[in-house]
């Protein structure tokens, strides 16, 4: 197989995928049988497109093993509380996306790609660590903007947003300061000081989205902005409103920071991340054949044949 040196590592997150999937695209899309079947079939026809347009070298599944990890909601326990089932068990989603998800899980494992969780992490500390330890340039696909914080001079981000594929920004860390208003290494900080209500960060009352950049921008990171609330005679002076507010939610932005990190030291499943397979076995058709996407597997195959040519 012949690839260019800067071919990268495509790295997904996964459930960002198939959710955006099933929500896109009709529920009529069904297989034979009547099961819905949008989430896998749009997972696999964006899948044939990502390889298409990054021409990667190798490719990771990141998957949660633990979407809400109680070492997380510890710090902090309104993290994504209202994703949680009415139940208390697990995540809210709807009843016809969990086999799917299952079938998606399924066809990546047969055909031979790095599908990697790790036990009481999730999917973005699985990408960080990949990003962390695996050489090479990166191309990060994801919806979730925290996964800004990971972008640096070999990793990029396709941010899944803006309606359809070709809208979706590749931001690397000019383009993604220009967007955000802060280096990729400060986004963390930016999140919690304004909040973020899709993972549970209610933010510092008060301070919105412009005030956090600009406190980032002058300070640095929380804790560079809290020692400076904190100062009787700082270097760059806080109005007395901004500074009570940063001193009174003192714990809560200690705690959220370290909630709204990406680890990047976690043990890999394992060291290799190939394609996937272009030769997939009987059973794998067959799987395909009975969840009604097996034109969408041929894209991925036929996107991945190309690169061996």
């Amino acid at each position: 197989m012949l690839l260019a040196v800067t071919s990268p590592t495509l790295v997904l997150d996964s459930a960002s995928l198939y959710y955006r999937s099933y929500y896109a695209l009709p529920s009529s899309m069904t297989a034979s049988d009547g099961r819905p079947h949008q989430a896998l079939r749009g997972f696999l026809s964006t899948l044939a497109r990502l390889i298409e347009q990054h021409r990667p070298s190798s490719l990771v599944a990141a998957w949660d093993a633990d979407w809400r990890p109680d070492w997380r909601v510890a710090l902090l326990p309104g993290y994504k509380a209202h994703r949680v089932a009415e139940d208390g068990e697990g995540e809210a989603e709807p009843d016809d996306l969990g086999p799917q998800a299952t079938a998606i899980a399924d066809l990546l494992d047969a055909l031979g790609v790095a599908r990697w969780g790790v036990a009481g992490y999730e999917a973005d500390d699985v990408i960080g660590s990949v990003t962390r330890q695996l050489p090479g340039p990166m191309v990060v696909v994801s919806g979730d903007r925290d996964l800004v914080q990971l972008i640096d001079d070999r990793t990029r981000l396709h941010l899944t947003v803006n309606g359809g594929m070709p809208g979706w920004p590749l931001l690397d860390s000019a383009s993604a300061q220009e967007r955000f208003g802060v280096v990729p290494d400060r986004y963390v900080d930016l999140a919690v000081l304004r909040g973020d209500p899709s993972d549970g960060l209610p933010g510092v009352p008060g301070i919105g989205a412009k005030t956090a950049a600009a406190l980032v921008n002058a300070y640095g990171g929380c804790s560079d902005i809290l020692a400076a609330a904190r100062s009787d005679q700082p270097e760059k002076p806080l109005t007395p409103r901004l500074a009570g507010l940063l001193r009174e939610n003192a714990e809560y932005l200690a705690d959220a920071v370290q909630v709204a990190s990406v680890v990047r030291d976690l043990e890999l499943p394992g060291t290799r991340a190939p394609l996937p397979a272009t030769a997939p076995g009987e059973a794998t058709v067959a799987m395909a054949d009975a969840w009604g996407v097996r034109r969408q597997l041929d894209e991925v195959l036929a996107a991945v044949s190309v690169l061996q040519t």
